[in-house]
């Protein structure tokens, strides 16, 4: 389940990680400027390999290696993209992609960065059980090489019929010299469980290298986890 990426201005352009992935996700590419057409018309696409699937502090991939990637179009702040991931949720389901689909529109009012759209999680081989959308909404603000920001995500379809689950973020970054970036976040979903991390990242032009600690703290029911994600991507 992609996270969106740590700046929630730039949500438009990234492919979960920032989601996730939402999701938020902290070991997703920090992807350049889109390429702009003569229509105007913005196009970016990602790829990246990982140690380990994480999404809101749980892995997705039962501990193993993902490759991830996905593309994205934009006009004017309006924007959508698809992305996705192999996935791993052991024998209670047998599930092995996730395909993400998103849109919305971001932009700044007053300095003051603001997304709003919808995203799909999509698992071919599981309609019924596993897909379901969410509807998200977030702020942010630039103080130079410091940036935060938050973001709320509303569950707005379930297709197993389960209960619908609402999830929060906030989330810091800052850039340090040598192309250098340093991030942290905190989230809470709701009846599940809460998650932090931090990462370290190195940009090279269009690739990127970061490594990430993790920990998800879960309620009834849920177990906890913590993990170390290593991570190679690169935009274009």
């Amino acid at each position: 389940m992609k996270k969106m990426s740590l700046s929630l201005v730039v949500v438009a352009a990234l492919s979960t990680v920032l989601f996730a992935g939402g999701d938020i996700d902290p070991v997703e590419p920090i992807v350049e400027a889109p390429v702009a057409s003569d229509s105007g018309l913005e196009l970016s696409a990602n790829v990246a390999l990982t140690s380990n699937y994480v999404w809101r502090g749980m892995t997705q991939t039962d501990n193993s290696p993902a490759i991830q990637g996905g593309f994205d179009i934009g006009y004017k702040g309006l924007y959508a993209g698809v992305w996705g991931s192999n996935v791993e949720f052991g024998s209670a389901y047998d599930e092995s992609m996730e395909l993400d689909l998103y849109a919305g529109y971001a932009g700044e009012l007053a300095g003051i960065g603001y997304d709003i759209g919808v995203i799909e999680y999509a698992y071919p081989s599981n309609t019924d059980a596993l897909n379901f959308a969410e509807a998200y909404f977030g702020l942010s603000k630039a103080f130079g090489d410091f940036e935060m920001g938050a973001k709320y995500y509303a569950a707005i379809d379930v297709s197993s019929g389960a209960d619908k689950l609402d999830y929060w973020q906030v989330d810091t970054s800052y850039a340090l010299p040598m192309d250098f970036g340093i991030s942290a976040s905190y989230g809470d979903y709701e009846d599940i469980g809460s998650n932090y991390i931090v990462s370290l990242s190195k940009s090279f032009d269009k690739f990127e290298v970061s490594v990430a600690y993790t920990d998800f703290s879960g309620d009834t029911g849920f177990d906890d986890q913590d993990h170390i994600v290593g991570t190679i991507s690169a935009s274009f």
